[in-house]
């Protein structure tokens, strides 16, 4: 930019900063200004001066030196690496303002995001004895590093041990930043990296109270240690929670290196140190991130963690996140831009019964982990449902805190409706009210989906149906002479469940509401009762008033799921150091299976049909075929640049994404948003009274397995539609062959009301007699209002 453009920008920041002030209408907010990475005058020796130059400018339109300063501390982080700009407490009009500036490519918004909250390894087919497979050729992930964005990390944990560990890659550039109770000793040869990232929590909190949270990489919510130990934990045995799921915990990694960032904090994880933290992971060398929270879908240009993860996957990172836990609701996944593998979450053949048994005989299924003194063996409990005994029926039904009355609750097992506390805060409710033990039941939207908590007494969890089956019961028993009695009966731990995998009920659903024709969830992997390191300042329940402590802990939620992805992405680029993320992708979908250990479709938790697509993506992973997929479909940064261009993203708007001044003429001549070359394939037809709809996809396959190799296309187009494939036939002469084909589906109008759509799919598999490369076909008929 020439100094007389740069004077322009100074002025300009300098007349609307000067004029910021907050309203009611207008309050001042937090924004992340992206600036042009070339537009730096030369008489500034840093980004970081222009910064605090046109800021501090306010002095000279105000009679107030304390208003420039305050104008300099408005800024919160510096950004370098994933792209260049600063995060700035801004008003609105103030904001509108600075993002028609020379040198200003956009004004974001800051989103305030929320983390989403073992057996998966042997789950998995992962297994220490194996002489051969994934973990064995990639040497169980050594020298690969994962970054983790999360809430820290409590490094002490057996689980992120270094014994027997090589020296720190002499690549890693990270460091392990000192705080609160965590000294710089606290990293090690398997934690290599740790930092804390809190100005954008506290631009908008005020100072943190640290008599609740660590100025520091330390976990103080226990999230972030479970994720970190889930993704590349160390084999640790005996491990268990309360007794439940004993035998040894292992990450999918076991000798990756860690490095941990933390940005989340009491009140949530703030877009202004989730950006530094990519930014610092980038700058240190990490391979892979993990994330495992997330927030609203806005286009990619306004959202922060679209931008950071392009910059990090341009960076050749593999990035990896959590679908989202809004399910069982369609249009809920979350993490939706291309470049980034979206997981969702599946059950394991593990569980942890404890069912209801009711006075008249029945036998209600449920689950739990529950540790603590049993309820009497053979005794019948009375029974009561909260909503019928508080003052308020809304709030006593839900057992919200203060809403339930000790003279009905004393001694008696209640039942409590799922909904707004937390599942255990429940249970403290009920106990401080005297109650004897608690059942939980589903509410309509939950479905048929059970998570086992670790309750602080005895507890289990049932179904929405069976809900509604203990509700009945006690209003009949009631009006009876046998007034409503029951027991839990725990059952501890159970292996070899079927059916498995099952999608879980919370599991954030499809369609991707900002690229329909991008099929997202991408894959899902175990997120369901996962047991891995729990830090020793938080009991397991993670209520403030349990005072538990173990050594793990055993939750579900796509946060779970997630860095099971970031631990296999990271083995299969320590198997295969050449492979791209998308490759690593490509590899993690095309393998990926859709039944269960039963044989069928697997199932939907909420509803007990069979998932769809829209539930599962892909599948769910299969790491050991992931390993040797025979043909990928990869991509490239300028890939992503031409979806951004059919996508009918401006100019400018893609330059916030990507950093890359892009020309669309060449991209829109070339095909539509659907032709991006991903694994999966996705159609979105608008009938607007049409009778024949069509379209096509062009595919390029990367041949990584064997050099002279044969590939038959099999096809099993959505049920009344037409897909054709051309060629029917790949030849492969050597390993890195790319070679085309072209899918056309063709479709007749169906009968829609107006404004509902219908979702078709099917598949077309590449085999070559070793290998089958699977990707699904997704058609959404749509009738338009």
């Amino acid at each position: 930019m020439a100094f007389s453009s740069f004077l322009f920008f100074c002025l300009s920041v300098l007349v609307f900063t000067g004029s910021v002030s907050s309203t009611a209408n207008d309050p001042i907010r937090t924004f992340i200004v992206h600036v042009q990475h070339d537009a730096k005058p030369s008489i500034f020796p840093t980004h970081e001066n222009w910064y605090d130059s046109a800021l501090r400018s306010l002095s000279a339109d105000t009679q107030s030196l304390e208003i420039g300063e305050a104008a300099a501390n408005r800024i919160i982080h510096t950004y370098s690496n994933v792209f260049h700009g600063f995060s700035v407490k801004l008003s609105t009009l103030d904001a509108q303002k600075l993002e028609d500036f020379n040198g200003v490519l956009g004004v974001i918004p800051e989103q305030v995001r929320h983390v989403q909250t073992t057996r998966s390894p042997e789950f998995l087919g992962l297994s220490s004895a194996d002489s051969a497979g994934l973990l064995k050729e990639s040497d169980y992930g050594s020298d690969l590093v994962i970054g983790v964005i999360d809430t820290g990390i409590w490094p002490e944990r057996k689980s992120f041990h270094d014994r027997d560990l090589g020296p720190v890659p002499a690549k890693w550039k990270g460091e392990c930043v000192a705080g609160r109770d965590f000294p710089a000793t606290s990293c090690n040869r398997k934690l290599i990296g740790a930092r804390y990232f809190s100005s954008g929590y506290e631009a908008t909190n005020g100072k943190m109270n640290e008599t609740k949270e660590f100025r520091s990489p330390r976990d103080s919510d226990g999230h972030g240690t479970h994720t970190a130990s889930i993704a590349a934990g160390r084999y640790v045995f005996p491990a268990s929670t309360l007794g439940y799921a004993r035998g040894v915990a292992a990450g999918m990694a076991p000798k990756a290196r860690l490095a941990a960032y933390k940005v989340c904090w009491s009140s949530g994880c703030y877009d202004a140190d989730i950006l530094a933290a990519f930014d610092a992971a980038v700058a240190d060398g990490v391979h892979v991130i993990s994330l495992s929270v997330g927030g609203v879908v806005v286009p990619y240009n306004l959202d922060a963690i679209a931008i950071a993860a392009f910059a990090a996957t341009d960076a050749g990172i593999f990035v990896s996140a959590s679908a989202g836990n809004g399910g069982p609701g369609g249009l809920t996944v979350t993490n939706v831009a291309p470049w980034v593998t979206n997981v969702g979450a599946g059950t394991i053949d593990r569980d942890f019964p404890a069912n209801v048994k009711l006075g008249n005989g029945k036998i209600i299924p449920g689950v739990s982990i529950y540790g603590g003194p049993a309820l009497t063996p053979h005794r019948l409990y009375p029974l009561i449902y909260a909503g019928s005994e508080g003052s308020d029926g809304y709030s006593s039904s839900l057992c919200l805190e203060g809403s339930l009355n000790p003279n009905y609750v004393q001694g008696k097992l209640v039942l409590c409706d799922r909904g707004v506390n937390s599942r255990a805060a429940k249970g403290l409710v009920v106990k401080k009210a005297g109650g004897m033990g608690m059942i939980i039941a589903n509410g309509v939207f939950d479905g048929e989906g059970l998570v086992a908590d670790c309750h602080v007494l005895p507890a289990t969890a049932v179904g929405a149906s069976a809900g509604d089956e203990i509700r009945k019961y006690i209003s009949i028993a009631s009006k009876s002479k046998s007034p409503p009695t029951a027991t839990i009966l725990f059952r501890g731990t159970l292996l070899n469940v079927r059916p498995a995998p099952v999608v879980a009920s919370f599991s954030a659903r499809g369609p991707n509401p900002e690229s329909p024709e991008i099929l997202k969830p991408d894959v899902i992997a175990p997120g369901v009762n996962i047991l891995a390191a729990w830090p020793d300042g938080v009991g397991p329940s993670g209520l403030p008033w349990d005072t538990r402590r173990t050594e793990f802990n055993i939750l579900s939620g796509t946060s779970m799921a997630c860095p099971h992805v970031s631990g296999l992405g990271a083995l299969l680029k320590a198997a295969h150091p050449g492979w791209s993320p998308a490759a690593i992708r490509s590899a993690l979908m095309t393998t990926a299976y859709t039944v269960d250990n039963r044989g069928q479709i697997m199932m939907d938790e909420s509803t007990g049909n069979s998932s769809t697509v829209m539930d599962f993506g892909a599948g769910h992973v299969h790491p050991q075929k992931a390993m040797d997929p025979g043909l990928i479909y990869d991509l490239t940064s300028y890939d992503y640049v031409d979806f951004l261009c059919n996508s009918n993203y401006t100019t400018k708007n893609i330059q916030v994404v990507t950093r890359k001044y892009s020309d669309c003429s060449k991209a829109k001549r070339a095909g539509h948003v659907g032709n991006l070359n991903y694994p999966s394939l996705s159609a979105v037809f608008q009938q607007y009274g049409k009778h024949k709809l069509s379209t096509h996809f062009i595919r390029t396959v990367t041949n990584v397995g064997d050099p002279n190799s044969v590939y038959h296309v099999i096809v099993k187009p959505p049920r009344g539609m037409v897909v054709t494939v051309e060629p029917e036939k790949l030849t492969f002469r050597r390993v890195g062959q790319k070679l085309n084909f072209l899918v056309r589906v063709q479709a007749e109008a169906l009968k829609l009301s107006p404004g509902s759509s219908i979702v078709k799919s099917g598949s077309i598999v590449w085999s070559d007699g070793k290998h089958e490369v699977r990707s699904p076909i997704v058609v959404t008929m749509q009738e338009p209002l």
